[in-house]
């Protein structure tokens, strides 16, 4: 025999929780039940409206009150909205699950199972329906009478999927709690007074009011329409052609759509003749900015200012910045590396990133006063791979080392040191064009020529990609013993 049970079904999950329940611990099979929506002026079901059942109605059960009925919590949420969808068959699918779930306690995680695959369905549909309420609600002002001074007040009309006023109602009460505002949906209403949020199931017909914001709103509309981004198709998935007809700026697109092509052919042609925007405005603030003072010709700040407009390899094409060497000119040590990392380029100095602190702190332990020490590279300029939002660092080719090996004999020519560091095989090759193995010439002074002494050690990067913790401490320690002995060494 089968029962017919109506609901009022307005998203109201307590009135379909109550009515299952009582269902459930009378061991009533799905099957059983004909669950039914009892509201004719939506359209879904004909003939004279029912009143819901009273208690003798449905089955009657022993203890009732202290009966228990447990379900997993993740079915209460899915509950939540499923009940909110306007397919009239939400009823029998979450009876269905919940008889289910008695004997099949992990029956959500079978992604497969057609029940929840439909469930998961509805959810997701009454989600994209809250998004599109909270994305295309258009309030409207109303005026307050005469002589009546108070907060503004605001009224919506929106046409919702499914019954999800009560459900979305709290976000605009966060969003808009300063304001008096009504929502009308031929689903139910919200309002809010600044004190109270109340919502009802009753219909609402549509109200005709327009504003001065209408206006606004197609003057945004139209100055944000980029015709050469334009993806119609992807416009009418995330904007849906049924909800123009309550959207003042809607009314644009089909004239924006047509003129897209002719604008952006119209914006190719001017792309080569027009300067880009505000860009009288940046010349003119340069011009007011004070000229640099000239450096000296023949000074290492002269040289400095040369190279920041060094284009002898492509790698200044997408550098911030010449990251070119700093400290005192007449430094008996010089510190060569291999490039600039990330932070480097960033800074515009040398040696301030990670590898910087590794170094700077061997320098400390050894008792080297940096300030004293003229710190460059052997490439001036950042090379690396984008990847997402980080950038890879790569290491330069030779062609590269040797473009930029011009400046760095410009840099020893005026800073004269008598003792030079190369950190790495690359600074090695700048300096010597050798390409020896590194651990042939670590850690022991090398005559370069009768004024100058060379030291090859590892650059302080490469302690930083050793993975292994104990391998990392031992070459660590290597590293600062070979700093200690440039500290003699330039002692």
């Amino acid at each position: 025999m089968t029962e017919t049970c109506f609901l009022d079904g307005r998203g109201d999950l307590a009135e379909w929780r109550d009515v299952a329940r009582r269902f459930l611990l009378a061991g009533t099979e799905p099957k059983a039940i004909d669950w039914r929506v009892k509201n004719e002026e939506q359209g879904l079901f004909d003939g004279a409206a029912i009143s819901r059942p009273n208690s003798t109605s449905l089955p009657v059960v022993a203890n009732e009150a202290c009966a228990q009925v447990s379900v997993p919590p993740a079915f209460m949420r899915l509950a939540e909205a499923v009940i909110c969808h306007s397919d009239p068959g939400r009823f029998t699918l979450l009876y269905r699950l919940l008889f289910r779930l008695r004997q099949e306690r992990h029956l959500l995680a079978v992604k497969s199972d057609a029940d929840v695959v439909a469930a998961h369905r509805m959810h997701k549909s009454v989600g994209r329906d809250y998004h599109k309420m909270t994305a295309f609600v258009r309030f409207k002002e109303m005026p307050l009478p005469t002589g009546v001074v108070g907060r503004r007040r605001f009224l919506a009309w929106f046409e919702p999927d499914h019954f999800i006023v009560a459900r979305v109602a709290p976000f605009f009460q966060r969003r808009f709690n300063d304001m008096d505002w009504i929502i009308a949906t031929p689903r139910g209403s919200a309002s809010w007074d600044g004190e109270s949020l109340r919502v009802s199931t009753e219909p609402a017909q549509k109200p005709d009011i327009s504003d001065e914001t209408d206006e606004l709103w197609r003057t945004y509309y139209a100055s944000i329409f980029n015709p050469a981004r334009l993806k119609v198709k992807m416009m009418m998935t995330e904007m849906p052609k049924k909800y123009w007809k309550n959207l003042p700026e809607a009314e644009l697109i089909p004239g924006l759509i047509a003129g897209a092509e002719a604008k952006v052919l119209d914006m190719g042609r001017k792309q080569a003749s027009e300067p880009l925007p505000f860009h009288h405005r940046l010349q003119e603030a340069a011009a007011r900015v004070p000229a640099a003072p000239v450096a000296e010709a023949g000074t290492i700040d002269a040289l400095r200012e040369e190279a920041r407009h060094c284009s002898c390899c492509d790698l200044h094409c997408r550098a911030t910045q010449t990251v070119f060497g700093e400290g005192p000119v007449d430094a008996q040590v010089m510190i060569v590396g291999e490039q600039p990392g990330d932070q480097e380029d960033l800074a515009g100095r040398p040696f301030v990133g990670p590898a910087g602190r590794v170094f700077d702190e061997a320098l400390s332990l050894a008792g080297l006063d940096r300030r004293r020490l003229y710190v460059t590279n052997a490439v001036k300029h950042f090379k690396y791979e984008p990847r997402g939002k980080r950038r890879i660092h790569q290491r330069p080719n030779m062609g590269e080392v040797q473009q930029c090996r011009w400046w760095l004999t410009r840099e020893i020519d005026l800073v004269k040191p008598k003792l030079i560091v190369a950190m790495g095989a690359t600074a090695l090759f700048s300096l010597t064009d050798r390409k020896d193995r590194l651990e042939d010439v670590r850690s022991r002074p090398i005559v370069m020529d009768e004024a100058r002494t060379l030291f090859v050690t590892v650059h302080p990067s490469y302690l930083l990609r050793i993975p292994d913790e104990g391998r990392r401490a031992e070459e660590l320690a290597r590293f600062r013993e070979d700093i200690s002995l440039i500290s003699r060494l330039a002692a």
